[in-house]
């Protein structure tokens, strides 16, 4: 295969950024994204430039680290991370546009990689359960019931990628926020703080910058765990029944 690539090249976070296009010849189809670009660096560094800085880890769809845009698109439309999109789903001789995700949390660090910390502090700010620990506690200890074990389970497999927020016009990470808020609220275990995490997640979301969700649906439809857009509807359930429960961003 042979394409042309338009990549956004950005030396570091003050610098301003601009498009760099690079054709990229004799490309098997059956490379991943990542490994094309593995073989694009290849070349860039032969010629005694500086490769193209690109976020990767495990290459297997389960990290969610390997944040692109590809024209218009993070990951590349296929509801899959980029390391697991391969390259017979794009035609002979198309441009293809490489950015990096763009939401106002999302800093650019260099090229295609983003400081996506945001989503931590979210995490920090409420997804945790006040328990003991020490050793294991045993298997049958607290029963779950089945529906709301699946129910956990569908919301936990978010990998916190980013994708639903860059996707968003409006750069929110309510469909990020409600899977964690939704995976907790299903369990036994993240019932004493429900109501206050669910304050305290959404309070550090809005800080941060993430907008607020207008039921686009984009979030969804890019998100490589398949997180449906329940998880936003559970978490404006979840919020006013916080509010009806006199929780505030004060009390949380």
């Amino acid at each position: 295969m042979n394409l042309t690539l338009n990549v956004w090249r950005q030396p570091n976070a003050n610098a301003p950024g601009r498009f760099v296009t690079y054709p990229v010849n004799d490309i098997s189809p059956d490379m991943s994204f990542l490994e094309m670009l593995d073989i694009v660096n290849e070349g860039i560094v032969h010629q005694g430039e500086d490769p193209i800085a690109f976020d990767s880890d495990c290459r297997e769809g389960i990290c969610g680290i390997c944040g692109i845009v590809i024209n218009g698109i993070p990951h590349g439309g296929k509801a899959s991370t980029t390391c697991q999109l391969y390259m017979r789903h794009f035609r002979e001789g198309e441009t293809l546009t490489l950015e990096p995700f763009r939401a106002r949390p999302f800093p650019v660090l260099k090229d295609l990689i983003v400081d996506r910390t945001a989503l931590d502090r979210i995490m920090s700010a409420g997804g945790f359960i006040s328990a003991s620990v020490g050793s294991a506690p045993d298997g049958n200890d607290m029963l779950v019931p089945k529906n709301n074990a699946e129910a956990a389970m569908n919301y936990a497999v978010c990998i916190g990628c980013g994708a639903c927020a860059a996707a968003c016009p409006n750069g929110s990470a309510m469909l990020f926020t409600g899977a964690k808020v939704a995976h907790m609220a299903e369990l036994p275990q993240g019932q004493p703080e429900r109501y206050q995490r669910v304050v305290a997640m959404l309070s550090e979301h809005d800080e941060l910058g993430f907008g607020s969700c207008t039921n686009h649906g984009e979030c969804s439809a890019v998100c490589p765990a398949h997180i449906p857009m329940s998880a936003i509807a559970r978490i404006n359930r979840e919020l006013t029944q916080a509010a009806l429960r006199g929780y505030s961003s004060a009390t949380a």
